[in-house]
């Protein structure tokens, strides 16, 4: 029986448009992040294959608005309540920051503020002192220019001054008074001290020209926060240039589960809107400064100016994968991120100002496919960081498409920069 040319054509056309409708369908926002992560394949192909194996952890909280621009939330988790630990490397700094700024405001004494030069003693070997800070336009450290330094380009040192500012205790104390029940910060970073030496911290005064404004000794933290069991991974670490062939244990390190990490987004970004507890008790102007410096590039600074070195997307994984330059200005990422042991984590809200998006994404995964710590044998390059950035376009792009009863009103954002 001789074929009909024409029904042939039909079919094939019809057998195209299927098969595009088909793909629209999958990509599709439908209410599960599976369902969009698996079926862009030639965007997360590599990671879906096995999402176990990369520890994948992500939230997504869509936001709207009622006539008044009052916001509400959806969220979307994939693996999120899985409870797996992951390594939050230098996430950890941006609750700490935020109780530092709190802390000042509680003392209430005239004159100490977030500019007051902050002066760091030493009273062990495991200490060192800070009385300068070259970078600061005083060169002296403050709280200030440490949170600037923490944000613009993650500083760790930074962090360790802020650390011993609040005191373990009080540090860990404070979470759990926010609810933040899984989150404890034990140590400080870059530095390897042991558990005991963690829960010393150094002596801190704040002057004001001459005058002492605030003293405060050395600290111990009389309560344990290392975890009450084992959270072993991998297969071996290198110690002190020699491999150990033995899973690491992280029961002593920092731990910040990604629901903890979404919350402090959402508390700092919207503090009217959750529970009163969960709030910073920050100052508007404190709040104005982290903003502005949570949403700045390290190139609109006096001391990361050098773009080969700081790129934009320096501190920036979701949508820009830790590089690019000139990220358009219409975007605004306000985000903490994370990068160690084959971790790579980032929280953010972003903004896209010019078609009036807005949305919270939160995301952690695992790249180190030889299971050894320490070796520098991490694939942030090839896996970690485009996922990240492939996540976050995927996910604007659903917010680009996404209906909306009223539009936000983001002009609170505009003028940061």
């Amino acid at each position: 029986m001789r074929s009909n040319p024409i029904l042939t054509v039909w079919l094939a056309i019809l057998s195209v448009a299927l098969a595009l409708a088909a793909c629209s369908e999958h990509d599709e926002w439908n209410g599960s992040l599976e369902h969009l992560l698996r079926f862009q394949t030639d965007r997360f192909g590599a990671v879906m294959q096995d999402p176990d194996k990369h520890r994948l952890q992500i939230i997504y909280t869509q936001i709207d608005r009622d006539v008044d621009n009052r916001p509400s939330f959806t969220s979307y988790g994939y693996r999120s309540d899985s409870g797996e630990y992951f390594y939050p490397a230098s996430t950890v700094k941006l609750p700490t920051a935020l109780l530092a700024l709190e802390k000042l405001k509680r003392l209430d004494i005239k004159g100490l503020d977030r500019n007051a030069t902050m002066l760091t003693g030493a009273v062990r070997d495991s200490q060192t002192p800070v009385l300068r800070d070259p970078s600061s336009p005083t060169g002296l450290p403050s709280i200030g220019h440490y949170i600037r330094k923490i944000l613009l380009v993650s500083d760790n040192d930074a962090f360790n001054r802020l650390y011993e500012f609040l005191g373990q205790e009080a540090l860990n104390e404070a979470l759990r008074a926010k609810g933040l029940k899984g989150t404890r910060i034990t140590h400080r970073l870059e530095i390897a001290l042991s558990i005991e030496e963690n829960r010393h911290t150094n002596p801190v005064r704040f002057s004001d020209d001459d005058a002492v404004l605030y003293e405060q000794e050395a600290l111990y933290s009389g309560t344990s926060y290392v975890a009450d069991r084992p959270v072993r991974l991998g297969r071996a670490e290198i110690i002190d240039g020699a491999l150990r062939a033995e899973p690491k244990d992280f029961a002593e390190k920092n731990a910040f589960p990604i629901q903890d990490l979404h919350d402090v987004i959402l508390a700092l970004m919207f503090p009217d809107n959750v529970a009163p507890q969960r709030r910073f008790d920050l100052t508007d102007d404190d709040y104005q400064f982290v903003y502005r410096n949570m949403s700045t590039y390290p190139v609109n600074s006096a001391i990361y100016n050098d773009r080969s070195q700081y790129p934009d997307g320096y501190v920036k994984f979701l949508m820009v994968g830790g590089a690019g330059n000139e990220i358009p200005n219409h975007i605004r990422i306000f985000n903490k991120v994370g990068d160690a042991y084959g971790f790579l984590t980032d929280a953010a809200y972003i903004i896209d100002l010019e078609n009036n998006v807005e949305f919270i994404l939160a995301a952690t995964i695992y790249t180190n496919e030889n299971e050894t710590f320490n070796d520098n044998s991490y694939e942030y390059e090839e896996i970690g960081l485009p996922f990240l950035r492939e996540l976050g376009a995927a996910i604007h792009e659903v917010e680009l498409n996404r209906e909306r009863l009223h539009e936000p009103d983001l002009s609170r954002f505009e003028n940061l920069q």
